[in-house]
Formats: C-alpha cells, structure tokens, sequence
C-alpha cells in the first residue's frame, strides 16, 4: 500500500522542519497519493517517470501559482528520494521533474489576504460609495467563490442559482455544464445586490435575458465591465498588481489546493474535465464537491 508515515517521521525527526512546513508537505503528499489511488497504483515501487508528470501537469493545469507547484514537485522529490534511500523503491520517478522557474515576475495568484482586501474594498457601507458597488462586491465575491471564468460569469441566469443547494449552474467551454458550489457567504451578496440595485436595473431594459448581473442600462454585464470592475478595486484595495478577472479564478484553485482540498474536487468544480451534462447530475457527488468547498475555501471559514 502507499505508506507515507515513515517518511513523516524522517521529516520530524531528521529534518526538523517546522510544524507548518510539515504540514504542507503531508497535505502535498495526500492529494499526491489520491491521485496514485485513482489511477489503480498501490505500491509506490509501482510510479514511474509519466505517472508523475502527469500528476505535475494536473497541478499545472489547474492554473497553480509556480511557487505552489514548486513546493508540490519538492515535496514529491523528497518522497521518492526516501523511498529509494530506504530501498522501498528501485528507481525514483521524479529524477527528471524540473522546478518551474520562479523569477521575479509579478505572481498570477492573489495571497488570501490581497483577495480579502480587494472583497472588503467593495463596501457598500462606505460614504461616498456608488449604488454600483452592490453589484461589484457581487461580481468579485462570486468569481472567488466559485472559480468560474468571466463568460460563465457573464452568461449566469437568475434560474441557474440553486441557493438552496448552494449550487450554480454554468456552461463553460463547448457549452458543457456543470454545477459549481458557491457557498452562503457569496449567495449573501448576490442577495443583497437584488435588493439594492437589480430590480432598478431589470426595470431599464426588457432585455435583462434572466442575467444575475446588469450593467447600468439594464443589460447582461459585459467582460470588459468585469474586467474594469476587478481592476478598480484592486487599486482600491492599493494592490499594485496587474490583476484580470482569470487571477480570481487561479487564486479560488491554489486557496482550495493550499487548504487540503482533493485534487479532483477541484478539477470538477473548474470544469477541466470532460463531463456530459448527464454525467455531471448522475455521477458527481455534489455533496461531496459541497464539503470539500465549504471546508477549505476561505471566504467559508469567516
């Protein structure tokens, strides 16, 4: 079976790493061995050089920070490096994973305190503060809850908003759905802008076409105003980054991935995979997609 815990120990004991740190890697290493498990593997003497590429390419596709890969891939390394000294394993399958370079680049993930800055930058409460600000605080809570992408973001009806649930219904790329959890806490805002502002909007225009969100004549929100919306209250919030509606999305990821959350939860609620809409009613637990949401997305442990 995959054992992990002789490796734990070598890392308390013989590393001295901090508890922090320790913990990191286990959480590392358990979505390492989950993925192992799906794919039949049972024995770490078993993993060869393309299993764990394509567990590296899964984290990359998911749109990780490279710093989060980096530690991914080390944590992996210093796994099979054990194994091979300890002659657990004949051969070590990472020898040839290379760490992203990391640069000095401006990061594409936002830290979980910059994105609660920009969130709390909205504030309706503010003096001065626009009657648009409902809407914003909606936009930004929504895209971080739920990771989806600008156009699903835009394209979102009223009737595919299961608040009950707490479930969104989207069509991604090629038109696939897929329900998404979205929590209390953005449902929240979402509710609040309908009370403040949405129904003055919807009462412009006879195209509102069932959108959440509306522009200021009454019509479905567009990218460039998500765009323009992200960007103001990231300069708000006094962020000097470039920040674009898809960070939200990499930031929802890496949060979810930091926190422990199971690689392929997380894959299903960024629609990566390939799912018929059949398959997403039938064969994914949406509860279990719910919990995993709720136990680590942050905005969930306010």
């Amino acid at each position: 079976m995959l054992h992990t815990e002789p490796f734990f120990r070598f890392l308390l004991l013989e590393k001295s790493l901090a508890v922090n740190t320790l913990e990191a890697y286990r959480r590392d290493i358990e979505r390492y061995k989950k993925f192992l498990e799906s794919l039949g593997i049972q024995y770490f003497s078993a993993v060869t050089d393309e299993h764990a590429a394509a567990y590296v390419h899964e984290l990359r596709s998911l749109g990780l920070a490279p710093r989060s890969v980096a530690r991914n891939i080390s944590a992996l390394k210093g796994l099979h490096k054990f194994l091979l000294g300890e002659k657990l394993s004949a051969a070590d399958p990472t020898q040839n994973l290379e760490l992203p370079k990391l640069g000095r680049h401006l990061p594409d993930v936002l830290s979980i305190e910059e994105m609660n800055e920009i969130l709390e930058a909205a504030n309706p409460m503010k003096e001065f503060a626009k009657k648009s600000v409902w809407r914003d605080r909606a936009v930004l809570e929504t895209l971080y809850a739920t990771g989806m992408r600008v156009s699903e973001l835009t394209g979102l009806k009223q009737s595919n908003i299961y608040a009950d649930q707490q479930l969104v219904r989207v069509f991604g790329k090629g038109s696939k759905e897929r329900l998404i959890p979205i929590g209390a806490y953005a449902l929240q805002w979402i509710d609040n802008y309908k009370q403040h502002l949405r129904n003055e909007l919807a009462a412009k225009s006879k195209k509102t076409n069932d959108a959440v969100f509306l522009n200021m004549r009454g019509t479905p929100i567009s990218r460039v105003s998500v765009w323009q919306i992200v960007t103001d209250y990231t300069r708000a919030a006094g962020i000097k980054k470039e920040i674009h509606p898809h960070i939200f999305r990499h930031s929802f990821a890496t949060h979810l991935l930091e926190g422990g959350a199971d690689l392929r939860a997380v894959q299903e609620m960024l629609g990566h995979a390939d799912i018929s809409t059949t398959q997403i009613y039938t064969h994914v637990d949406r509860e279990l997609l719910k919990a995993e949401h709720h136990k680590y997305h942050p905005r969930e442990q306010q």
